[in-house]
């Protein structure tokens, strides 16, 4: 929860145009974003400029994250992954040249290294169900249930951050996520 007000409090910062705010944002939380960005687009540099991106729309629309609707890493982890699915979708048209080159009978048996762009336009719209339906969770369950999954906590570790029973963390884990599969249920 500190750390939460943390980013909450920078976020505000840079909505105000201040870089020092954006330079600690970036070293609190660039690790876990270039990871994010890495399992989507699953090269290094590819994740840097995903990374890189995602930096310069928080300068952009940090004015606009509203911490009651999701927390800040829930936020930020959105911003990444849509970057990534945009930097994947333009990889894709700036390599459709070269297909015409390829005769098309072969074509279809060449492993591409980007996802099926119906992979990724799903992957986009899970995004934005997935964004939809935490927004609909209870303060309390939506907290543990980003806490537990974009900073990779456990039970434990979320019962000591934020000083509750550990049975008390895992039911709100448990109905949370349950609550999560009835919503995104509606979304497939």
């Amino acid at each position: 929860m500190e750390a939460d007000q943390n980013l909450i409090a920078l976020l505000e910062d840079i909505a105000r145009r201040d870089e020092a705010a954006l330079k600690s944002l970036y070293d609190l939380t660039s690790g876990k974003l270039y990871g994010l960005a890495l399992r989507v687009l699953g090269k290094h540099e590819w994740a840097e400029d995903a990374l890189q991106e995602t930096f310069l729309q928080v300068w952009r629309t940090a004015a606009d994250y509203h911490a009651s609707l999701s927390p800040p890493m829930a936020w930020l982890g959105l911003i990444v992954r849509s970057r990534a699915l945009d930097l994947l979708r333009r990889r894709k048209v700036d390599r459709e040249h070269l297909r015409d080159d390829i005769d098309d009978g072969h074509a279809d048996t060449l492993k591409s290294d980007t996802p099926d762009p119906m992979d990724t336009s799903l992957a986009s719209q899970q995004a934005w169900a997935l964004h939809q339906c935490l927004t609909r969770l209870e303060n309390k369950q939506r907290e543990v249930v980003s806490l537990a999954y974009l900073r990779d906590l456990s039970h434990g570790e979320l019962a000591e951050q934020l000083r509750l029973p550990l049975g008390t963390v895992k039911t709100w884990i448990r109905r949370g996520l349950d609550q999560l599969r009835i919503c995104m249920a509606r979304f497939a």
